[in-house]
């Protein structure tokens, strides 16, 4: 199940990492030391009544009296990264949830690192991770313009282990030389748009590859778990049932079991729920092949069930 911890912080600082991207500082409103993370843990900024933003932690783990987060200014997004960036001052109040971490950064003596854009972030604390643990790693970071892509002087500490290939000065990121022939035990991280994300899957060897996506992978087909089905409630001692067209979670939320939630598209984790019978049918952006062939867990926003019931820890 996701953290369900939740804290009132207070932001420290603002600065402009890079064109259109805010970097805030949050610290504790007494001192208190935050709770703990670990590289590619994210947290949800709680903007307002339905307004519930995931952004992934992007300082120092070690340093537990702050946390810093980026968020990209989105012009056609759905209103949370303008809120942040022109409503959200130094010393103001945000309620935070987490930390959660559903990225997290495993050992290995070989990394070979992918970001775009705004995807750096995860990313940046694991770099940092990799070079104290004594792995060999490198890191190819595409962008729009040099401009936009932020951070790019705190990775300049790294030398030629980093790449930074801005798009209209190289074109789209070459991604042969970083992923073909990939040695025996390297793992490939990730974050970045849903395009790149598809194209470093397609050339990834199976159980190399860990990735984070912001916005759900498109489903190109149906599923077993498009009809009607039945869900058991194993605390709450009910049984639902979920009609075509309607998620699991809705169909609990309508029965008046509270659960926490937030993107509603599969890609945050925060409504991961453990399941105790049944098969689910996966529809998230979030679980790893492994995790989803083990059936433990499912994100009850967009996941359904393969048969006719599933019994859930709620």
């Amino acid at each position: 199940m996701s953290d369900a911890h939740e804290v009132e912080l207070v932001v420290g600082s603002r600065e402009f990492v890079a064109d259109g991207v805010l970097a805030l500082t949050l610290r504790h409103p007494l001192g208190e030391p935050l709770p703990a993370w670990e590289p590619g843990a994210h947290v949800d900024l709680v903007l307002g009544p339905g307004l519930e933003r995931q952004y992934s932690l992007c300082g120092d783990p070690a340093d537990r009296t702050r946390w810093r987060v980026a968020v990209l200014r989105e012009p056609a997004g759905r209103g949370g990264s303008a809120l942040v960036h022109d409503q959200v001052r130094q010393g103001d109040k945000v309620r935070v949830r987490g930390p959660r971490n559903h990225f997290a950064l495993r050992p290995a003596a070989r990394y070979r690192f992918v970001a775009g854009g705004i995807g750096i972030t995860p990313v940046l604390p694991m770099l940092a991770a990799a070079e104290a643990a004594g792995a060999e790693w490198t890191l190819l970071y595409g962008g729009r313009t040099r401009d936009s892509m932020a951070f790019t002087g705190e990775l300049a500490r790294y030398g030629d282990r980093v790449t930074v290939a801005p798009q209209d000065e190289s074109g789209l990121l070459d991604l042969g030389p970083v992923l073909d022939a990939l040695p025996e035990g390297t793992l490939v991280y990730c974050c970045g748009p849903g395009a790149l994300l598809d194209a470093v899957e397609e050339r990834c060897p199976a159980g190399a590859l860990h990735l984070e996506r912001f916005r759900p992978k498109e489903r190109t087909t149906g599923g077993d778990g498009d009809g009607e089905f039945e869900v058991e409630l194993d605390r709450s001692g009910v049984t639902l049932t979920v009609a075509p067209g309607v998620s699991v979670l809705e169909t609990v939320r309508a029965a008046g079991v509270e659960v926490l939630f937030s993107c509603t598209e599969g890609t945050c984790g925060t409504c991961e729920t453990d399941v105790l019978d049944g098969t689910p049918e996966h529809r998230d952006s979030v679980l790893s092949p492994g995790e989803r062939e083990a059936g433990e867990t499912m994100m009850i926003c967009v996941s359904r069930c393969r048969g006719r019931r599933l019994v859930l820890d709620l």
